[in-house]
């Protein structure tokens, strides 16, 4: 029998793959240091982070969130037409935007005073203009804050040194409007995905093209990112999400929505979050083909008595290894969410009043703020406009209880 113990032992080990033991054996190690109460800070975090980094840790912030004064709330504008995009800075001390204007604005989040801004060119003007001559829809940062990659209605990819606003380089190849764009966090990977169904992977630094994977029945709306070598795409109204393995070049399908899936971020490596114009707001595991929780009319209806709609979700954001997640509509206002455990359960926290499309959603990395990038009109189209919204982006500070409250409770 000893020997026998020992084969399944060995049996064991073959079957956890480093990465698992990895997580196993961190995982064992914090329950100790809780345990023993030797609280090492910095080794903890440490810790934490391989397991947030496997989905494994939820941070528990939405319950300490509390909703912000609207006169804490600022607008920024300087965009003529719908803003479609944008992105923070790693420091959290800049933010980009663009528009339908063609345009791309710096901003100092401090000030809330524009730096710099990439003025949008003339049709017809290509040959001539630096910059975009067509609607951006997509824009991504690279986690050292070095490249920004910005994606218009013309096809065009252009690469941006992040600090001085420099045109560096001009990506083709997409058949049409490219409508997502992250890079892989720690590298200057780009993945792309377009208006053509396909998903397109770029090297920056080497200014190459390095392959295209295909897939998605429809015009692809959106992709996110993280640290894996892997992103998620919404395919619009094919009503599937992608979760493209690029090494592997296989892909994973997932089904839930009714309508064209027009938004998805990821939570963590494991989960994601959709929104869509069936109004219903979404979260996924990468290990489930279904949503493990639907919020339907997230937003509210719409529309005349009999005929009322779903609003559509056009945006949802998610402050990484947490369960806090935002989304936004045009029904002037955008929602705050707490997951419940295991990302089972959206509960409504609050939420924020801001007239107009919300087109994009953004937390800042240490959750200090969120940015919602507005327009009278949606990113992807012109339906219909709404006309008392003003084309900004507006910096909304989160706020969480002070720490005398918690304890009491």
């Amino acid at each position: 029998p000893k020997r026998k113990r020992k084969e399944n032992e060995v049996e064991q080990e073959i079957e956890e793959t480093p990465q698992e033991k990895k997580l196993r054996l961190a995982k064992l190690y914090l329950e100790q240091l809780r345990e023993e109460g030797e609280w090492d800070v910095d080794r903890t975090l440490f810790l934490s982070e391989i397991l947030e980094q496997k989905g494994k840790l939820q941070r528990p912030l939405a319950g300490g969130l509390v909703a912000p004064d609207p006169i804490e709330i600022r607008l920024l504008r300087g965009h003529k037409l719908s803003v479609t995009c944008l992105c923070i800075t790693p420091d959290e001390k800049h933010i980009f935007s663009a528009s339908k204007d063609c345009s791309i604005i710096k901003w100092d989040v401090g000030s809330g005073k524009k730096v710099h801004k990439i003025l949008g060119g003339r049709k017809g003007t290509e040959a001539r203009h630096v910059g975009h001559t067509a609607h951006i829809l997509c824009m991504a940062i690279s986690s050292d804050g070095k490249y920004l990659a910005t994606g218009d209605m013309n096809k065009l990819i252009m690469i941006w040194e992040a600090a001085t606003c420099k045109h560096l380089y001009k990506f083709t190849g997409h058949k049409d409007a490219v409508s997502g764009l992250a890079f892989r966090r720690g590298t200057h990977d780009l993945y792309s995905a377009s208006h053509d169904r396909s998903v397109k992977v770029w090297n920056v630094d080497e200014n190459a093209y390095v392959e295209t994977l295909f897939g998605h029945q429809d015009v692809i709306t959106a992709l996110d990112c993280l640290g894996r070598e892997r992103c998620v795409t919404a395919g619009g109204r094919d009503r599937t999400l992608r979760v493209w393995k690029i090494a592997e070049e296989t892909q994973l399908v997932f089904h839930g929505h009714e309508g064209s899936i027009d938004c998805v971020q990821l939570i963590n490596e494991e989960h994601m979050v959709s929104g869509g114009d069936d109004g219903c707001l979404c979260v996924w595991s990468v290990g489930k083909k279904k949503p493990v929780s639907v919020v339907k009319q997230a937003h509210g209806v719409h529309g005349n008595a009999g005929l009322k709609e779903p609003c559509w979700v056009s945006s949802v954001a998610a402050l990484h290894n947490s369960d806090t997640v935002a989304s936004g509509s045009h029904n002037a206002m955008v929602q705050l969410w707490k997951c419940g455990q295991g990302f089972r359960g959206l509960d409504p926290l609050f939420t924020i009043p801001v007239t107009g499309f919300v087109n994009s959603l953004k937390f800042s990395t240490s959750g200090k703020f969120l940015v919602a990038g507005v327009g009278q009109e949606h990113r992807l189209g012109r339906w219909w406009r709404v006309k008392d919204a003003k084309n900004g982006l507006y910096i909304i500070p989160l706020k969480r209880q002070n720490r005398e409250a918690e304890t009491e409770q």
